[in-house]
């Protein structure tokens, strides 16, 4: 079993990745094999709607977003991590996960990600980490995948790495997000080895609420 830890922050080593290794030390404790995957900090696009990823079977630009897609369907979970700007994610993330889950769609690789445990997690110095939190939830709840919780939600605060390992609670909740995801990990491997199958499909339907 392995889960990808997405750090999105356009820092490679600070707050947001201290957070998500916090989760990656537990998760390793659980015997769950882990990868830390940067979208890196050079501008990242955002979507641009052309549907191209359903010729091409990727998104037209080729980067990071690409990458991850194709690292997605040898992961069992992901953990998705943000700073706070301006009381929302990242710009980068947001344009990354844009591309990541609308290119897989049109690719038909959604089923790299559909049914996959995934969290978030939220760093941020001070406010902004709830709305943030909700922000990139909606990623997940419209790909059918489950959303792992804590007695909290996961967010630290701190406005350097040092901060952040202050933060007792943060911490905490992190190391609660990674028992809790490999706890849903080995729930679905036990489930894949006792014959329980993935739920039916119905065909999709589509409606724009306007009667003709």
């Amino acid at each position: 079993m392995k889960v990808i830890l997405v750090n999105g922050s356009p820092h490679k080593n600070g707050c947001t990745y201290t957070a998500i290794s916090e989760v990656e030390k537990t998760l390793k404790e659980e015997e769950i094999e882990t990868e830390v995957f940067w979208i890196g900090n050079k501008p990242l696009s955002g979507c641009l709607g052309c549907g191209k990823c359903k010729e091409n079977k990727k998104c037209i630009f080729d980067d990071t977003v690409n990458e991850f897609v194709e690292k997605a369907q040898f992961a069992d979970g992901f953990i998705f991590g943000t700073p706070v700007h301006y009381a929302g994610a990242s710009g980068a993330i947001t344009s990354f996960m844009d591309r990541a889950f609308y290119s897989a769609s049109g690719s038909g690789k959604i089923e790299y990600l559909r049914y996959k445990p995934v969290a978030s997690v939220i760093s941020a110095r001070r406010a902004g980490t709830t709305a943030t939190y909700d922000q990139l939830n909606k990623y997940y709840g419209i790909t059918e995948m489950p959303i792992i919780s804590t007695r909290y939600w996961n967010m630290v605060h701190g406005n350097s790495p040092e901060e952040v390992q202050k933060d007792k609670e943060g911490m905490q909740i992190m190391r609660m997000l990674g028992r809790n995801m490999a706890y849903y990990l080995k729930c679905i491997e036990s489930g894949k080895k006792n014959g329980i199958k993935e739920p039916k499909r119905e065909e999709i339907v589509l409606t724009n609420f306007i009667e003709k």
